[in-house]
């Protein structure tokens, strides 16, 4: 079965070279075993790319599917294969249509399992009181994407489009939009491409991570040690 996840090495460009891992969701050990050494981790990290050229957001709304992947890691080589680690979060239930709802939050090792306690134990009671009529599942979705960004700052995204098949004037999915960070809430009309993804023109570096902060782990080096 395995806990599958997803690498993304940075480029000079700023783009991502994506890249899997079967095992790597399981607890985040990943992030200590990625270094200017052992930049694949030892093999845990396939050597075959899944895509190239790839903006940062183009990873979450493309190719990190909340049902499928458990965790992501950005990786950026200048810096000495400095290391952010992310827990995904599937922010539906088992029967839900708009299963393509997720969150990621940034977290360490020493910490994911007190994030993935509580994840599961807030979603775990919402679904029992959508179960008893309290809350519609859509009020408990908002819900939980709200606290999920109050309690551990996670940033909410939207894997893949919507059912093509979904009838006009029925069910309306939740907006593609941030929920805050550093720089708050998207606005409405900004630089958007047609899907509600900001365009790459104009997009300010801000590092390797969504909130703007530097890398996790200090610069350890990119060549060999004396």
């Amino acid at each position: 079965m395995g806990h599958r996840a997803l690498v993304a090495y940075r480029r000079p460009d700023r783009l991502y070279g994506l890249r899997y891992s079967h095992w790597g969701g399981e607890d985040l050990a990943l992030a200590e075993a990625i270094t200017p050494r052992t930049p694949l981790a030892d093999g845990a990290i396939d050597g075959a790319l899944l895509a190239d050229s790839i903006s940062r957001d183009r990873i979450l709304t493309d190719h990190l599917d909340p049902r499928v992947h458990e965790a992501l890691y950005l990786v950026d080589p200048d810096a000495g294969y400095a290391v952010d680690p992310y827990r995904v979060c599937w922010l539906e239930w088992g029967d839900g249509r708009d299963g393509g709802r997720g969150a990621i939050v940034a977290t360490e090792p020493a910490d994911d399992r007190a994030v993935r306690v509580w994840f599961r134990a807030t979603k775990t009671a919402l679904a029992d009181v959508i179960e008893m009529g309290v809350l519609s599942r859509r009020a408990a979705q908002t819900y939980l994407e709200a606290r999920v960004h109050e309690e551990w700052a996670g940033r909410c995204y939207t894997y893949g489009d919507a059912p093509a098949d979904e009838p006009a004037g029925g069910y309306d999915p939740p907006l593609d939009r941030w929920l805050g960070g550093a720089d708050g809430p998207e606005e409405a009309d900004g630089n958007r491409g047609a899907d509600g993804v900001r365009t790459g023109e104009n997009e300010r570096d801000e590092g390797n991570r969504w909130d703007g902060k530097g890398n996790g782990r200090e610069d350890e080096g990119s060549g060999d040690g004396d």
